[in-house]
Parts: structure tokens; sequence; C-alpha cells
């Protein structure tokens, strides 16, 4: 004799038989693998709070009642500039202790420059994500001449030794870009960086769509466009590119860390933002010759640049594991 459960649960069940399986789109399954990845959810943790400490910066040094550009003189002893008290001069009243000569906030200046490193990385990534994914999929689409020109000149860019012409035109481009109505000073320097970051920068990420591109244009839902007389436009943004998205999200994930540390480098070897502008690379190329003498004004930095780097390269690497289809988890 048949249960009440048994019953109810033949009464419920659907005239048509089983229930049917849904697919999961690539975006689904990605985001899927991303909330169980528990690496991923603490990257996006400290993400986010370098992202809200950057961006209210001048909220949090006003409420501590630091400045990252006032001298402290009482702070520091009148013969020498040496910080007062241990560890750098760290007090209540300047937590991680002050520079060596200027008697300036350390923490301010941390928070002050982590927003120009933000500010470069993200501008220069997002060029190169724009420039790499037009210049990939026009060449990897139209083929022929167009795809060996833009293929040569991505060749000879990436001929040119990245740092030496960095620190070679530095000078000139920057006066360049003041002649052209980009202000004086520290406002021509961070332009100049983004544009030297993004336009040595895209060839890589064009190589990439374009591989990708040769790959989609034989897929049969583009040959189906195509005998349908689809517009090489509507091919291009309806077919191809929603189907671009992985690889550049991933690359653009891992450029981000990468131009924040080479913001870092350009500032220390001197090509970065001018005094008395914060960045880390500043800060970390001051810090050097008082090593021996207070090596905290060298580890603090050094230490938040590391947590962001490798924090933005989790992120990325997470990423770039959910959005692989052969994953199995």
């Amino acid at each position: 004799m048949a249960t009440t459960e048994s019953v109810e649960a033949a009464s419920s069940a659907s005239p048509d038989g089983p229930e049917e399986i849904k697919g999961r789109s690539l975006s689904q399954i990605a985001w899927g693998r991303l909330k169980r990845d528990k690496t991923f959810i603490g990257s996006c943790i400290v993400l986010l709070i370098v992202l809200l400490v950057a961006i209210f910066a001048p909220f949090i040094t006003g409420l501590i009642g630091v400045d990252p550009y006032s001298l402290d003189a009482s702070a520091i002893s009148s013969s020498g500039g040496k910080p007062n008290g241990p560890w750098g001069g760290a007090s209540l009243d300047h937590p991680l202790g002050v520079e060596w000569g200027t008697g300036r906030d350390i923490l301010a200046r941390l928070l002050y420059g982590l927003r120009i490193s933000l500010l470069i990385a993200t501008t220069a990534t997002i060029l190169v994500v724009i420039l790499g994914t037009l210049f990939g999929v026009i060449s990897g689409y139209v083929r022929g001449f167009t795809d060996a020109a833009i293929g040569r000149f991505m060749d000879l860019i990436l001929a040119f030794p990245f740092l030496l012409i960095v620190l070679a035109l530095s000078g000139a481009m920057t006066q360049r870009l003041t002649d052209l109505g980009v202000p004086e000073g520290n406002a021509s320097r961070i332009t100049y960086l983004i544009l030297v970051l993004g336009i040595f920068g895209w060839p890589y990420l064009a190589r990439i769509v374009r591989g990708e591109v040769l790959s989609l244009r034989e897929r049969e839902f583009v040959e189906s466009a195509i005998a349908m007389g689809a517009s090489a436009p509507r091919i291009i943004f309806r077919e191809i590119l929603p189907n671009l998205w992985a690889p550049i999200l991933v690359y653009a994930t891992l450029l981000l860390p990468t131009y924040i540390a080479v913001e870092a480098a350009l500032s220390f070897l001197g090509v970065g933002i001018l005094p008395p502008e914060p960045s880390f690379g500043a800060m970390l190329s001051e810090s050097v010759q008082f090593f021996q003498l207070v090596p905290s004004y060298l580890f603090i930095p050094g230490t938040v640049l590391v947590i962001v780097v490798v924090a933005f390269n989790l992120a990325g690497d997470s990423v770039r594991d959910a959005l692989d289809p052969k994953a199995v988890k």
C-alpha cells in the first residue's frame, strides 16, 4: 500500500516526466567557481579595502589629523633631521612614523601614494585593453595585408627596449605634453607614464586576441552569420567580441598589478612623480639611504606594495582558473 509521502510525491511530479536539466553559460559556471574559491574571496576583500582606503584617503588622513605634505619640525631632531623616538618616530600623532629630514607623515603619504599608483595602473590597463582588443580583432578578422601590416607594427614596438626608451624620452615627452596643454608638473608626468605603459603594452594583448579571433572566425556560428549576409561590424561586435571577454579579463587582471609595480620602479628611477607628491617608488627611493638607521622607512611602503600586487595576482589567477573550460571543480 502506498504511503502518504509517495502519493504526495507522485501528485507533485510533473506530468511531462522528470524536470529538464538546464544548461549553464560560461559566466554562470565561472561565477559559481569563484564563489567557492576562498583565495579569490580573500583577495577581493583585501583589494576592496585597498580601493576604499585610496578613495577616502583625504577623509582618513583628516580624521587622524595627518597630512602628506605638511612638515612637522617637532617630530625630527634639529640636527640632521632624524625622527624622534624609535621606529622612525612612530607615535600617536604619527602612527607609522615620519620621513627623515622632513617630518612628513608616512601613513598619509602611503594613502596618497596608493591613489596615484592605482590611477596610473588602472588607466594604463584600460588603454591596453582598448588598443589591444581593437588591433587584435582587426588583424585576426581582416587578415591579408592588414594583418601583416599590424603584425610588423607590433614587432617594431616590441623591438624597442622599454626601460631605455622611458628614461630617454621622459624629459622631452613631458615637455611636449605640456606644450599640448597638459598642466606642467605631475599632471604631465602621470599622463606620460600612462601613455608609455599603454603604447608598449597593447601588442602583447593584441597577439592573444588575434589568435582567438583566427580560431573563432572558422567556427560554425560565424560562418552562418557570413552566409546570412551579416555585415563585418555586426559579426565582430555580435559574434566575435562576446567570446573574447574571458581571455581579455584574465589578461587585464594580471596586467594591473604588473603596472603598479612598474610605476613604483619608474618612480624609483626618477621618471615618476615629482616631490612632494607621494608615490611608492619615491618613498622606496628616499628610504634606501636611511635603511641602516631607520629600516621601517623601507619596509612599510615595500610591504604595502607587496600586499597589493600579490592580492591582484591571486585574484587574477583565480579568474583564470574559473574561466578554464577544462577545470573540473
